[in-house]
C-alpha cells in the first residue's frame, strides 16, 4: 500500500511522524512524508536514513520562530494559538493544501497531524481514507475527566463543560479554520475541535496508555497507541570523551532544557539553570542557548551541550528539568527519570500535572513565575525523595514494554483492511 503522511510544526510534531513512517515501511508499505517545519529545520537526513521519501513544503518559511517565541512568551494559550496560526499557518494554507492534494492523489491512504485539516479536505475530495495523529489527549472528551482547567463536576456535568469548550473554540477560530473547507463545498462543520481537527475514521493518540486511564470512555475512533519513538540505532550521536569524563567525575547530574522554547528566553534560561544548580548544590548538564556557555564545554559542576537525541543521555541523569513538551515528557519517562516541569503554556502544564499525578514529578513551576530559588527547591526535593525515582523507574518499565509505533501500525492496517470496510 502507498501511504502519504503530512505534518506541521516543530521537532516534537515531526520526529514522531518519521517514526510512524519508518514503522509502516518496515511493515512492507511505501511511505512519503511531507513536512512543514516552523523553524525551517530540514529532516531529509533522518528520512534518508530510513529510506523515507521526503518533501519540505514550503521549502522555506518567512517565520522567525525565536522572535515569535519572544513576542508570545507571556500570552495565554488562546492568544498564542491565534498568533501562531496568523503568522505560520494561514499564510501557507494554500501551499499546504496543494501538497495535501498531491499526497492524496498519489497514495492509497493519507495520515496527518491532527491540525492538518487541508489534508482531511484533500482526502475527502479524492475519496481516500484519512487518519490523524494527536499528541496530547487533553483535547479528547471523556465523562469522568473535565476539560483542562475546568472543575470536575462529575460524570453528568463534565460533558456539558466539553460542549462549552467546543463553543469557545468555535468562537475564537471557526471562521478562519473552516474557510478552506467551505470554499471546497464540503458539508457544514458544526464544531471545529470535534468535527474538523481530527479524522472521523481513526485518530491515533500518540500517548502511552499509562497517562490516559479514562481512554475507555473515548469514542471508538480515538485510539491510544503509545509514544511514537524514533529508533536511535541509526543515529550516529554518541557521548564524547569530554561528556563521558564529566559523567564519570561524580554522581548522576540533573539534565536541564526547554527544548525549542529556550529560544524565546535564551539568556534567562541559562541564568535560571546555572543559578538553580548552584543553589541546589547539584551537578547539571544544560542545553546551551547562549554564547556565554559554549556547547561541549564545562564550568565546574556544569556541562553545556548542544542538540542531541535525548534518550541516549537522559538514562545517565538523575532527573530532567524541562518545559513539559509531549516528546520530552515521554522521553524522560521512558528512561525512568523523574521530571521537574516548567511549562510555558497550557498543554505543557497539562503534561506537568500528568507526571505529577503519577508521582514522577514535583508540582509544575510555571515559567512566568519561575526563579532559581524555586527551581533549586524542587531539584532538592526530587534528589532527596526516593519515591520520585522509584515511581519513575516503575512507569518507565511499563512504557518500555509497550511498542507505540507497532501498535499504531497495527491499528492503521486493521482499519484500512478491506474486510473492515
Amino acid at each position: 500500500m502507498k501511504i502519504g503522511i503530512q505534518t506541521w510544526g516543530s521537532n516534537g510534531d515531526i520526529r514522531p511522524m518519521i517514526a510512524l513512517a519508518d514503522g509502516l515501511q518496515k511493515a512492507g508499505h511505501s511511505v512519503t512524508l511531507v513536512v512543514t517545519s516552523l523553524d525551517n529545520r530540514r529532516y531529509a537526513k533522518e528520512c534518508g536514513d530510513f529510506s523515507i521519501a521526503y518533501r519540505q513544503v514550503p521549502e522555506h518559511m518567512e517565520f522567525d520562530l525565536e522572535d515569535f517565541a519572544q513576542q508570545t512568551f507571556r500570552m495565554n494559550t488562546a492568544q498564542w494559538l491565534v498568533a501562531l496560526l496568523d503568522a505560520a499557518f494561514f499564510p501557507h494554507e494554500q501551499t499546504i493544501y496543494q501538497a495535501a492534494r498531491q499526497l492524496a492523489e498519489e497514495n492509497d491512504l493519507v495520515i496527518g497531524h491532527h491540525f492538518l485539516y487541508p489534508l482531511k479536505i484533500a482526502a475527502l475530495k479524492s475519496n481516500k481514507p484519512f487518519y490523524s495523529v494527536t499528541f496530547c489527549h487533553g483535547v479528547i472528551p471523556s465523562a469522568s475527566v473535565p476539560p483542562f482547567r475546568f472543575p470536575d463536576l462529575g460524570r453528568w456535568l463534565n460533558p456539558l463543560q466539553w460542549r462549552l469548550m467546543d463553543y469557545a473554540f468555535d468562537f475564537i477560530l471557526k471562521k478562519q479554520l473552516t474557510r478552506l473547507w467551505n470554499q471546497e463545498g464540503l458539508p457544514e462543520i458544526k464544531h471545529v475541535m470535534t468535527d474538523l481537527l481530527s479524522s472521523d475514521q481513526l485518530n491515533l493518540i500518540a500517548v502511552d496508555p499509562v497517562f490516559c486511564p479514562s481512554r475507555s470512555e473515548w469514542q471508538p475512533r480515538h485510539q491510544a497507541c503509545g509514544f511514537l519513538n524514533l529508533p536511535t540505532d541509526q543515529d550516529d550521536w554518541s557521548i564524547n570523551d569530554a561528556l563521558q569524563q564529566f559523567l564519570n567525575d561524580g554522581p548522576a547530574p540533573v539534565y536541564m532544557t526547554f527544548g525549542s522554547l529556550q529560544q524565546a528566553v535564551p539568556e534567562w534560561s541559562m541564568e535560571l539553570f546555572t543559578e538553580a544548580a548552584r543553589l541546589a548544590g547539584c551537578r547539571a548538564i544544560i542545553q546551551a542557548s547562549s554564547n556565554n556557555y559554549p556547547e561541549n564545554s564545562r564550568q565546574g559542576n556544569l556541562f553545556f551541550i548542544g542538540r542531541h537525541p535525548h534518550q541516549k543521555l537522559f538514562k545517565h541523569c538523575a532527573a530532567v528539568v524541562h518545559h513539559g513538551g509531549a516528546g520530552t515528557t515521554h522521553s524522560a519517562t521512558l528512561c525512568g527519570r523523574p521530571s521537574i516541569v516548567i511549562p510555558f503554556m497550557d498543554e505543557q502544564l497539562f503534561w506537568g500535572r500528568a507526571v505529577e499525578k503519577l508521582d514522577m514529578a514535583t508540582k509544575p513551576l510555571p515559567a512566568r513565575k519561575a526563579d532559581a530559588a524555586q527551581l533549586a527547591s524542587r531539584i532538592k526535593t526530587i534528589l532527596s525523595d526516593d519515591r520520585y525515582r522509584t515511581h519513575a523507574e516503575q512507569v518507565g518499565e511499563i512504557i518500555s514494554r509497550r511498542q507505540g509505533v507497532r501498535n499504531a501500525v497495527d491499528l492503521i492496517l486493521r482499519r484500512a483492511s478491506p474486510k473492515d470496510d
